[in-house]
């Protein structure tokens, strides 16, 4: 169980990327002007991710083959944490879609490395329940997405009401 959990966290990853796009890009529009005003910029920027999780999952099997499961699935993670440090660290736009290139590659090679290495890793009669563990993460991690924008939707409310409420008070 604890192996499958540890490898599903290619699961976990793809499933979180895939969901929390849908807050960051409320954020990421107030703070980039030419996003907000071009949708097609906006769409990239989403569509990015899946574009380098279809190279991710084609070359994740040749680098699973060649280097291990388990190096296949660190080099899967080291992307996508550099795609969201590229992501975190963005000065313009171009940067946010180079770094969910990073994210899509890093979520494609895990996608199909992690039930692979899981599969082959399980005994036989509980196989099929440890490979689902996958599944179960990727729809975790969406969950998990939706609460933290649903946390930082409520947090810019908040900060929003507290700086009327300051203004207020430095005109009285």
């Amino acid at each position: 169980m604890r192996l499958a959990l540890s490898a599903g966290i290619g699961g976990l990853l793809f499933g979180y990327d895939t969901g929390v796009i849908s807050g960051a890009l409320l954020y990421i529009r107030e703070d980039f002007g030419q996003v907000d005003r071009k949708t097609w910029l906006q769409e990239l920027i989403v569509s990015m991710a899946v574009a380098g999780a279809i190279g991710g999952a084609a070359i994740g099997g040749w680098i699973s083959d060649k280097f291990g499961r388990k190096k296949s699935i660190l080099l899967a993670d080291g992307l996508f944490a550099a795609g969201a440090l590229v992501m975190a660290f963005a000065p313009a736009p171009w940067m946010i879609i180079l770094g969910r290139v990073f994210v899509g590659l890093g979520v494609g090679m895990a996608s199909m490395t992690s039930p692979l290495y899981i599969s082959e890793a399980s005994p036989a009669r509980i196989r099929g329940a440890l490979v689902s563990t996958n599944g179960l993460l990727i729809t975790g991690g969406q969950f998990l997405s939706y609460l933290i924008n649903l946390a930082f939707t409520k947090v810019s409310v908040i900060i929003s009401k507290l700086r009327k409420l300051s203004l207020q008070d430095q005109k009285v």
